[in-house]
């Protein structure tokens, strides 16, 4: 007896001990996932992103889970295919259709939605034809109350199946994982669904193993030669699985048509939750195995990872200021503009070209290039938070010059699409440069940019042969202003490589912006060879979407004002700084009217005649700092910094355009602009906040500090840099990698005195 009871007592103090060690464990492992969410301080960016604004509206953008710039998005889709749906989702929507991995953020085109998979609870027929979306017959109602989006994460909840669905992704891994109430789990996989322009040109599903899928999906649209491979990973064995090729039933476990589609069926006794591993390649479905092996955490665990990637990323800046509301607006922005470009290398650092050759390069090449827009204030952010990023691009873009001897224009999923104005590849690669950013080949950058400017395509003989482009082309007006800008970057890099006869001739082409100018309306127009030969009737406020106009998603009031190179010219012969600013303040005033038979919807986010929601109006704010009024610039950034952005999903006034309009709101709201982004400097508007600091890759710090900011005093009396006095409109670059502190003084009435010492 005594010796059972010792016994006891002694294997209670061994659970007891036992059970002190686990516990000092466990607090031990929580101690250091703390400190490696956040190793430095207890602030966390990630608290404020709400990824589901831009999600209505016509911002465009998903709620889905991806890493920063990660090859794969994975995101729910309604299965509609209107303008507002390009990205899949919506938030008006009730309905989800599933969940795909290549996902489009704030464009005006919609593509991708591929590699739709869907969990369910039983048998579904995969024979039904589908004209329209109530024909999906795996389709389910979902509530928002019970959808949650968060950087790195995504979950909602299916009300027609009982299942909720969670995801999460690594850089090029997708991470499913489900939780089953009832019924029998199960997953679909439809390679035949498709949104928008895309269209399935051949697909193929096998199932390797009793639990991996391998296949592909090519697709033509937007990106006319889309070729995606993929496997799928199941974290349990499939029991049961229906295949089916062009809506017919198959007893094979591999099928190929131009829609093939599968349901895996698991045990139902044993199975209440599922995971999911998926990943892709651009190459090959073997690329896509080694991408899949390069990601193999728990879902739990990649969870965790994501958030620490996400926080890391966004806590390079940090601002400081009462109001949560503008916390959620600027880092929500901030989020938005690390989604792309994306990620388009496998782990062995081969990616597909549009003619189907296989590239390898030994640096991470990226695709969803969405140059028109980005070029104007993303691809600047992204040289001082992400710099080693940016010559990564470039080494792509230089890639894709090799296949159409010409840089891109707007690259998806490898493809060029040609899709908007100008070469605006061309100012990237001279701000990079003009930015200390030179790891890639300098000299075949530059023979890249001369060539694509020298070619005929795309306007350009008519542009080289009158020096402008003539009416007779669409869109002559948008085309010859940018080209204009175009010839100004390849100048500056020509006087920098010491080619001082292509510098005189390229920087002679950058004045193409005054051959269109017309003196006596103080307009750009459209004109016809001869002199002064001007389109008439004329409308400055006319538009039709891309065909039958001078201008590019938009009118004459937007596009008059884009000369980013020569401004000072640009306000002497429109009539001095008086007659520049008077017909400026009249374009913020002006009705907001817009005529013509098929206005374009891109023309949102109305003050007046400009156009917040599309991106040839994001610079004009600061034109006045140029015309000696930067008073008037503190004026209208405040208001459009106050009217175009707010918390809801209707947060954007127009398409986020891939990191474009968050990127705005970014240095606006920190009181900077990249005006001219191959200039290498920043415009001064007016801080949004009592204190921004900036983390530069260098190890130092440039902070913005706003003394008696509000929603009043937006207007600066006074300003420090580094403790000097600071009386001009811009910085350099430079300056702000050199760190430091640019403190302002701010009140609620205009000082007109400060800011006028010129330097650009």
């Amino acid at each position: 007896m005594y010796q059972e009871l010792k016994r006891q007592k002694f294997s209670i103090k061994l659970k007891f001990l036992l059970l002190l060690f686990l516990g000092f464990t466990l607090f031990s492992c929580q101690e250091r996932t703390d400190e490696e969410i956040d190793p430095s301080t207890t602030f966390s960016a990630n608290k404020f992103v709400n990824p589901f604004i831009g999600t209505g509206g016509h911002g465009h953008t998903f709620p889905g889970a991806s890493s920063p710039f990660g090859m794969i998005q994975a995101s729910p889709v309604n299965g509609l295919s209107g303008w507002d749906w390009c990205s899949g989702y919506h938030y008006s929507d009730s309905l989800v259709a599933g969940f795909t991995a290549l996902n489009l953020s704030g464009t005006g085109i919609g593509d991708l939605a591929d590699l739709l998979v869907m969990p369910v609870n039983k048998p579904i027929d995969l024979s039904k034809k589908v004209k329209e979306r109530n024909d999906i017959p795996y389709i389910s109602k979902f509530s928002h109350e019970k959808e949650n989006a968060e950087p790195g994460y995504y979950s909602v909840f299916l009300d027609d199946f009982n299942v909720k669905v969670e995801m999460t992704t690594s850089e090029r891994v997708a991470y499913h994982h489900y939780t089953f109430d009832s019924g029998e789990p199960s997953v679909i996989m439809d390679l035949g669904f498709a949104i928008n322009w895309d269209r399935p040109v051949n697909t193929n599903i096998k199932l390797e193993n009793d639990s991996t899928l391998v296949g592909h999906r090519h697709s033509s649209g937007w990106a006319k030669n889309q070729k995606l491979f993929f496997v799928l990973k199941f974290s349990e064995p499939v029991v049961r699985s229906e295949f089916y090729s062009d809506l017919k039933k198959s007893d094979s476990i591999e099928v190929t048509g131009r829609k093939s589609s599968v349901q895996l069926f698991f045990d139902p006794e044993n199975v209440k939750e599922l995971d999911l591993r998926l990943a892709i390649s651009s190459v090959s479905i073997e690329n896509a195995i080694v991408n899949l092996n390069s990601s193999e955490n728990s879902f739990s665990y990649q969870k965790e990872e994501s958030f620490n990637n996400w926080n890391n990323v966004l806590n390079k800046i940090e601002i400081e200021t009462p109001q949560d509301s503008l916390k959620t607006i600027f880092y929500s922005a901030l989020y938005h503009t690390q989604l792309s470009p994306v990620l388009f290398s496998d782990t062995n650092g081969q990616f597909r070209l549009e003619n189907d050759s296989i590239a390898t390069g030994d640096f991470n090449a990226y695709s969803t290039l969405s140059l028109w827009d980005t070029f104007r204030a993303e691809q600047p952010l992204l040289s001082i938070l992400q710099p080693e990023r940016v010559a990564d691009i470039i080494k792509s873009m230089l890639v894709y010059y090799e296949v159409n001897k010409s840089l891109p224009v707007w690259t998806l999923y490898g493809n060029e699409t040609n899709t908007m104005t100008g070469y605006h590849s061309i100012p990237i690669i001279t701000e990079a440069y003009f930015k200390g950013i030179r790891d890639f080949d300098v000299e075949k950058a530059y023979d890249a940019m001369k060539n694509t400017m020298m070619q005929d395509k795309r306007g350009l003989e008519a542009y080289r042969k009158y020096g402008f482009i003539p009416y007779q082309q669409d869109e002559s007006v948008t085309m010859t202003l940018e080209y204009a800008y175009n010839d100004w970057c390849v100048a500056q890099m020509a006087k920098a490589l010491n080619k001082t006869e292509d510098y005189e001739y390229f920087l002679e082409r950058s004045r193409a912006y005054e051959k269109v100018f017309d003196l006596e309306t103080k307009f750009m127009r459209g004109r016809d060879t001869t002199e002064n030969s001007w389109r008439e009737p004329f409308d400055p406020k006319f538009s039709k979407h891309m065909t039958e106009t001078d201008y590019t998603e938009g009118n004459a009031w937007q596009h008059s004002w884009f000369v980013l190179h020569d401004t000072e010219n640009f306000v002497e012969i429109f009539g001095g700084a008086d007659a520049f600013t008077e017909k400026l303040e009249q374009l913020f005033t002006e009705s907001s009217e817009i005529t013509g038979e098929e206005a374009s919807a891109d023309i949102s986010g109305l003050i007046g005649q400009y156009a917040h929601g599309n991106e040839p109006s994001h610079h004009i704010a600061y034109l006045f700092n140029r015309a000696g009024k930067p008073w008037r610039t503190q004026y209208w950034v405040k208001q459009i910094l106050d009217s175009q952005y707010n918390t809801t999903p209707n947060g954007y006034s127009g398409n986020e355009d891939a990191g474009q309009m968050s990127a705005w709101y970014v240095f606006s709201s920190m009181g900077l602009y990249p005006f001219n982004p191959a200039g290498a400097s920043y415009e001064i508007g007016t801080p949004l906040f009592e204190k921004s600091t900036i983390t530069l890759d260098n190890g130092k710090t440039f902070v913005i500090e706003a003394k008696n900011v509000s929603s009043e005093n937006y207007y600066i009396q006074s300003a420090e840099f580094n403790g000097e006095p600071f009386n001009r409109t811009s910085i350099s670059h430079e300056e702000i990698l050199n760190g430091g502190k640019l403190l302002f003084e701010m009140g609620n009435k205009p000082n007109k005195n400060w800011g006028l010492n010129k330097e650009y």
